[in-house]
């Protein structure tokens, strides 16, 4: 899942108001930021298979250290933890860490039964959506669409940047989204997913602190 994690990071802002939208989006996608380091360490493995599943070829070989549901709960409570050490919010840190766990759940709707419980196990599983194209487009969209209303129901624009920027924020997270799903096959290089990854991200991350600073709650 890809803009399904970026719409529950939007949703969150609800919960938890004073939580950047920019942490919200670290800690939807905190293990998905740690993965291509541990690939290019050779701690975790992914081959590149055209047709592994109909919406990705990703064959996700090894990862049980940031996808598997225990690691999942370690670190949302580590992250989580971390983030009340800052900024002393309760509430802000419980969310930032149930967000860090929700995306073991959000992918356990999409992959295939690849999805480790622990890392000390062979059990795995995954409800394997991505194998119906229409039904993935169609839910993620959704997800993400439901929670930029959210977002921008709860918040509006301080400045023309404010408004401009949301919009600019959402359209190419939608673009991303469509390009993972139907662009070219990746070069199968961990260096080149771990490049290309921190460079998105580091974008994503930093358009969404930059939003938000110019919105306002209602």
């Amino acid at each position: 899942m890809f803009i399904g994690h970026f719409g529950l990071s939007f949703a969150a802002k609800k919960a938890a108001p004073k939580v950047a939208l920019g942490t919200l989006f670290i800690a939807t996608q905190f293990v998905d930021i740690l993965w291509p380091l541990l690939l290019v360490l050779h701690v975790e493995k992914v081959a590149i298979t055209p047709g592994y599943t109909k919406t990705n070829p990703f064959e996700f070989l090894y990862y049980p250290y940031t996808h598997s549901l225990l690691m999942g709960m370690v670190w949302g409570i580590v992250v989580g933890g971390i983030y009340w050490l800052f900024k002393r919010d309760k509430r802000g840190s419980i969310v930032v860490g149930l967000c860090v766990l929700s995306h073991w759940f959000f992918d356990l709707i999409v992959h295939v039964a690849d999805l480790p419980l622990t890392p000390f196990g062979s059990d795995k599983v995954g409800l394997g959506l991505w194998n119906h194209v229409v039904l993935t487009q169609v839910l993620e969209t959704v997800l993400f669409l439901a929670g930029t209303y959210i977002y921008s129901a709860l918040t509006k624009a301080s400045n023309s940047r404010g408004s401009w920027g949301f919009w600019v924020l959402a359209i190419l997270l939608l673009l991303l989204h469509f390009a993972n799903t139907f662009g070219p096959t990746p070069p199968d290089s961990p260096m080149i997913v771990f490049v290309s990854s921190t460079v998105m991200m580091t974008i994503l991350v930093s358009l969404a602190y930059w939003v938000d600073r110019n919105r306002e709650l209602r």
